[in-house]
């Protein structure tokens, strides 16, 4: 198995959305990195339960649960993504919510499995901007947040996530550079390899999520267009 840093793309699915056998089995099973389960809405304990076992039915593809909420976590996962929302402007979006999942679980997981990711939202449209009641930082407060996230809290990952819609590839490149150590994800509005390839000059990893249940042949195309770089 891959380490995280040698991933370029993911798959997130969303346990709140209907997906098919044949479409689940074609995500698993197009050479991407990773599939991470997570949402903002109506995540719950049973649904996340639902799309953990099938696919682990007949896939070996890692899998990655991204903890929304303390009530869908579940042992059976590779690997445990919690949200640190840097631009959020409630401290416990980025620290108590964390805190409670990591006193009241910690004994189900291995600290190995776990990676904090410092979030920073920047589509005001999307449930999630919303939800972490966030506000819309201009390019140099992403900067020192991306800044913060390596060099003051030391967290693995870096998010930069614009929620289903495309974001600006300058803004990705200029956060690249204050990264050194930290992996700088990429997620929202890639829809098409073109997006993807894009993305990915800039950013380690992006992650594809929406167009899985839009248009899946171009979701699908993604991953080649990644992996070729």
């Amino acid at each position: 198995m891959k380490t995280i840093n040698e991933w370029k793309h993911i798959f997130k699915l969303d346990p709140a959305k209907e997906i098919s056998d044949e479409d689940l089995d074609l995500i698993c099973e197009s050479g991407t990195d990773a599939i991470i389960v997570g949402g903002t809405d109506d995540v719950t304990l049973d649904g996340v339960l639902d799309l953990l076992s099938r696919i682990r039915r007949s896939h070996t593809v890692p899998c990655v649960l991204e903890i929304s909420n303390e009530e869908a976590l579940t042992p059976g996962f590779d690997y445990y993504f919690i949200p640190m929302v840097l631009n959020s402007k409630e401290k416990k979006f980025m620290m108590d919510i964390q805190h409670k999942a990591i006193k009241e679980y910690i004994d189900m997981m291995e600290y190995s499995e776990i990676f904090f990711e410092g979030y920073c939202i920047l589509n005001e449209d999307a449930k999630a901007f919303t939800h972490t009641n966030s506000y819309l930082p201009d390019k140099d407060d992403v900067k020192a947040y991306a800044y913060m996230a390596e060099h003051v809290f030391h967290l693995p990952i870096f998010y930069v996530e614009y929620s289903g819609t495309y974001g600006e590839p300058e803004l990705v490149k200029e956060v690249k550079n204050e990264l050194d150590k930290t992996l700088l994800f990429y997620g929202g509005g890639i829809e098409n390899p073109e997006q993807a390839k894009e993305m990915k000059e800039y950013a380690d990893v992006i992650i594809v999520g929406n167009s899985i249940y839009t248009d899946i042949k171009k979701a699908l195309k993604t991953v080649e267009a990644v992996k070729d770089k």
